[in-house]
């Protein structure tokens, strides 16, 4: 069992969190060729990166796919997954996150923390995923630590414990000095490691004093540590470094490195943090079941029944691959393992160590790996596989719900089959991918969480063989909300066709669910007294108003941001059922839908855009041109950075127009704000009325 312990304890699994551009596969390239996994740095310009090994990737010079890699440093274990930092892949980010127990957030050092940087940092924070966090690209112009520093205080609202102090600026930028041992390390133009030194005499004040900042802040947050500090006045750096341990694993700081992955500085010592500051799979809460299962706890134990969670799926030169967090308990090559949510049970034929689109073949995989796993055909992203003898059902990672719709069609209509096939393979892989027939027209539709997101879907179908693909114009998901409600409204549902008929009779209050029109969710409650309804009657009604939400009156488009009072109703000594009481809550809520004062809303998002500063007048009139609200203007890197809220179904091609009003020198960032309401169709105008000629 002691062998179990100290195997465990040596084993890092932690993703690569932040930004688009701001060096994540860099850093990750730069990490495997500092443990020696690599003997060439792969570079994103050159399409050479480990990680970003898609087609895609490669051409569009971003990461897609969250792809996982291992490598081994100081005699640990550490089991990387570099995730996309474009928001329309922030469910390839939510899916990492579900099974990682710690995460590196790269900022770039120039522009701080930039929008899909704070979301994929409250994803972390929703996960409970502890962190560490590196400032690239020091050798930047502009580059500021401290600049950089302010902004995750005031942006991201945790307490930064800054842990080095950089050596130079700018294209001088040379090294750092680490405030924990205080000591220096400087890297040469080459390719060695870093030389370790004395602080320069240059810094020593500095370092001392932001050394004298560190431990005050540590002790203020660590009660062994402010003992230590009232004790001796100051803390060692042990103790210094087993607080900074804690407050990771606890979240109550984040530790703040620097560098520049791209000239190969900083590494080491982020490993070493790495190491040293983030937890083990011993060191996270045993993972829990879910549903009927919530009250089972299974710790990271080889020993213990065998519990993984499928997290990726994906189809490879070896086969289908089904990626796995282990939980708990050991699998071996041939083991019969369990899909309690569909109550499958399969055979694993092979278990491999995942090295992006490389693989390693394992004879067994135990609690703490991650792994793939060859054989297991039925298993989707979500599923829980487990010991047959011992099930344990995990709960699944949250899909997210698309935003963004394209009608597809085979061009040849020989090809129907292939392209359903194709569509269902990648919504398998995809789960934030959702394929449809529309009712009304036919069409096949895809829905997914942008317009690079399915355009990147659609490329992936025409790159796997698959057949030519026609795409309809993108179209965004509109919601109904209700803006003025009703009271009191009667609906009785009577039916008798012969032997035992249905009756159920319901008064429903509808009302808007907050202040303002956009408000989301759906709140049902029953006022009913003296036991008119019995409860089991209240929550047929309240399932049946939930199906009612699917389709609202305006256009068929789900309904959000309402409130349902069950206020009275009645019931057949005979005929009443929870079938009745269904049906009841679904039309009368639909029919007092339709007698409500209703609105249409649509999906807005908050745009960044980047632009040079003699280009600002021509980006707000567009902004202003696509209905967006212009939320601030201000200068960055000798740049300007305006931020604006616009309606999603406006930034259709936004990209192209940005360039050519900016000759190429704009960029922008989106993330989605959530929904607001959409303005009101414009009639189309009357006819002029003809006169007959006069003769």
């Amino acid at each position: 069992m002691r062998t179990h312990i100290d195997t465990l304890a040596a084993v890092r699994n932690l993703g690569i969190l932040a930004h688009v551009d701001a060096g994540k596969t860099t850093v990750t390239e730069r990490i495997l060729y500092a443990t020696g996994t690599t003997h060439k740095r792969g570079e994103v310009h050159d399409g050479t990166t480990v990680t970003d090994f898609d087609p895609q990737e490669r051409d569009r010079g971003i990461t897609i796919f969250a792809a996982a890699v291992s490598c081994a440093w100081a005699g640990h274990r550490i089991t990387l997954i570099d995730t996309p930092g474009h928001v329309d892949f922030a469910d390839e980010v939510e899916r990492s996150l579900r099974v990682l127990d710690g995460a590196v957030a790269v900022f770039d050092a120039v522009a701080g923390v930039e929008p899909q940087s704070e979301s994929v940092w409250r994803q972390a924070d929703r996960h409970g995923v502890p962190r560490i966090a590196f400032v690239n690209k020091l050798d930047r112009a502009g580059a500021d630590l401290d600049r950089a520093v302010a902004s995750i205080r005031e942006r991201l609202h945790p307490a930064p414990l800054v842990v080095q102090l950089p050596i130079g600026a700018e294209d001088g930028f040379t090294g750092v000095v680490d405030l924990v041992r205080m000591r220096s390390l400087v890297w040469g133009d080459g390719e060695g490691p870093a030389a370790e030194g004395a602080v320069p005499e240059a810094l020593r004040e500095q370092a001392v004093r932001r050394r004298r900042v560190l431990e005050e802040a540590v002790a203020e947050r660590h009660p062994a540590a402010l003992e230590e500090f009232c004790d001796r006045g100051a803390l060692s750096a042990p103790a210094l470094a087993a607080a900074l341990r804690d407050l990771t694993r606890t979240g109550d700081g984040v530790v703040v490195l620097c560098g520049s992955a791209y000239r190969n500085r900083g590494i080491e010592p982020l490993l070493d943090a790495v190491v040293a500051y983030l937890p083990s799979p011993l060191d996270v809460p045993a993972v829990r079941g879910a549903g009927d299962d919530a009250g089972q706890r299974r710790a990271a134990d080889p020993d213990a029944p065998f519990a993984a969670l499928v997290f990726k799926v994906n189809a490879s030169a070896t086969g289908r691959l089904a990626h796995v967090r282990v939980y708990s308990g050991t699998l071996a090559k041939g083991d019969t393992v369990r899909d309690p949510g569909s109550g499958r049970t399969e055979r694993v034929a092979r278990i491999l160590r995942v090295m992006a689109d490389r693989h390693v073949q394992l004879d067994r995989a135990v609690a703490g790996d991650i792994v793939a796993l060859a054989g297991v055909k039925a298993a989707r992203a979500g599923a829980t596989l487990c010991d047959p003898g011992a099930p344990l059902l995990l709960e699944p990672p949250v899909a997210a719900e698309p935003v963004v719709s394209v009608a597809v069609e085979a061009r040849r209509g020989t090809d129907t089959g292939r392209l359903a096939a194709a569509l269902a393979r990648l919504a398998e892989e995809d789960p934030s991918l959702v394929v449809r027939t529309d009712a009304e027209t036919g069409q096949t539709v895809l829905s997914g969480m942008g317009e690079l997101h399915l355009e990147v879907a659609v490329e992936k179908i025409r790159r796997d063989g698959g057949p030519e693909v026609t795409v309809g114009r993108p179209r965004v998901a509109f919601r109904e909300t209700v803006v003025g409600g009703v009271g009191g409204f009667v609906f009785r549902h009577v039916k008798q066709d012969g032997g035992a008929g249905q009756f159920a009779h319901v008064v429903l209050d509808v009302e808007p669910l907050g202040p303002e029109v956009g408000d989301t969710g759906f709140a049902f409650r029953s006022a009913v007294v003296g036991g008119r309804v019995p409860q089991e009657y209240v929550r047929a009604v309240e399932a049946g108003c939930r199906d009612a939400l699917a389709e609202g009156p305006l256009g068929g488009h789900p309904v959000t941001g309402l409130r349902v009072t069950l206020t009275d109703g009645s019931t057949h000594v005979r005929d009443s059922s929870d079938a009745a009481f269904r049906t009841a809550g679904r039309l009368g809520l639909r029919e007092a839908l339709r007698a409500c004062t209703t609105a249409l809303l649509e999906p807005v998002a908050e745009v960044t855009v980047t632009v040079p500063e003699d280009a600002v007048g021509g980006v707000l009139g567009d902004l202003a041109a696509r209905r967006g609200r212009v939320g601030g203007t201000r200068t960055r890197g000798g740049a300007a950075v305006v931020t604006a809220t616009v309606p999603l179904a406006e930034l259709f091609g936004y990209a192209t127009r940005l360039r050519s009003r900016t000759q190429g020198r704009g960029a922008f960032t989106t993330r989605p704000a959530g929904y607001a309401p959409a303005p009101a169709p414009t009639p189309a105008p009357m006819p002029a009325p003809t006169r007959a000629p006069v003769r």
